[in-house]
């Protein structure tokens, strides 16, 4: 990757529970990137649920918005699997 990059940790959990924190969280560090490509590292995850896809759909509009590049790093088996049902894995980089 030649162009600077910022990296983003998500927690272990991210249900729909945890989704509003995490977009709390999330959205003011990826307006704070600057001109950074946007990675989320989801290596952390362990619960997860369809709302976690809907946080990194979130995190991609406002990563796009901002016209930065968008990856999603590591994701966990479980939650590629649910992107592929969900027919969203290709545009959050799963496949």
């Amino acid at each position: 990757m030649s162009e600077a990059a910022t990296t983003l940790t998500l927690p272990a959990a991210l249900t729909l529970r945890d989704a509003r924190s995490a977009l709390a969280t999330l959205g003011p560090a990826i307006a704070a990137a600057g001109d950074s490509t946007i990675v989320i590292d989801a290596s952390a995850l362990v619960q997860i649920d369809s709302a976690s896809l809907a946080v990194l759909l979130q995190c991609r509009r406002l990563a796009e918005g901002r016209q930065r590049g968008f990856e999603v790093r590591d994701a966990p088996v479980k939650l590629v699997d649910l992107a592929k049902l969900y027919g969203v894995a290709e545009l959050l980089g799963m496949m």
